[in-house]
């Protein structure tokens, strides 16, 4: 099984490109975040018409998750199990031929200490109860998504320059170790040791020409299907080209 994940920051803007990665690429499930289309707008039969079934979670307005999968799409859960306030379109599983499957997208924080800040810390708080409370680590299980969080300083172009900023703290990270301690591993990371494996540059200044990006779009999965898995890419081909998403996505491959 190929499983995927993919900011595509905005669909409607992004469509023929999504469409064209799923041809090459041949994910069996894709999950996507900020598609900022509302669901009586998603692009199902664009979708069906590639071979996918197709899960959505949006209002039309910002955020908005979804799953795409050609191995079977059921049991589809949108938001937080517990009812908690997932603070707009941010979370939505589905059962994937037998493999618990989540789009997640964390909020950003915008600037460290604001209240946007701690309801990013309590939503990856809330996000860590919902796997303790609901579902098991022995399970198949991926967590796939925008963590808007650099698990370490590998993971950041310059940590000097970043010092300071969301996405590098402490107390982020921490929940973000905080999700792995319950018993998820990040794919990526046990594959590769080496920095530099960048997802996400921003689109200005020329950051991705430069290198100048973070890791923060992670496949974390449960032991045994990170056992098995046997290949992990950052896909910064589908960074390049005519309007691309300023994130790549990431796949792993699973036997």
């Amino acid at each position: 099984m190929r499983i995927a994940t993919w900011n595509v920051n905005s669909l409607n803007a992004r469509l023929p490109r999504v469409e064209e990665w799923l041809e090459y690429a041949a994910p069996d499930v894709l999950c996507m975040q900020e598609t900022k289309v509302a669901d009586g707008a998603f692009p199902e039969m664009a979708f069906a018409a590639a071979g996918y079934e197709s899960a959505c979670h949006g209002d039309g307005r910002w955020n908005g998750v979804a799953i795409l999968s050609r191995v079977g799409l059921r049991d589809v859960r949108a938001g937080f199990t517990s009812g908690a306030d997932e603070q707009g379109s941010r979370i939505i599983s589905a059962d994937c031929g037998g493999t618990r499957v989540f789009s997640v997208y964390v909020p950003n924080g915008r600037t460290v200490g604001s209240e946007f800040y701690e309801s990013k810390l309590a939503w990856l708080s809330e996000l860590r109860a919902e796997l303790e409370g609901f579902w098991n680590p022995k399970d198949d299980l991926a967590l796939c998504g925008d963590f808007n969080v650099a698990p370490d300083d590998r993971d950041v172009w310059d940590p000097v320059k970043m010092s300071g900023s969301t996405h590098v703290t402490d107390p982020e990270r921490r929940s973000l170790r905080d999700l792995l301690d319950w018993g998820l591993t990040d794919v990526l990371r046990s594959h590769y040791q080496q920095g530099g494996l960048f997802s996400w540059w921003d689109y200005r200044a020329g950051c991705f020409h430069k290198h100048e990006g973070l890791r923060i779009d992670l496949i974390l999965l449960s032991s045994d299907l990170a056992d098995r898995s046997t290949f992990v890419l950052v896909d910064r081909n589908a960074r390049k080209g005519k309007l691309p998403s300023d994130h790549a996505p990431v796949f792993v491959d699973i036997t």
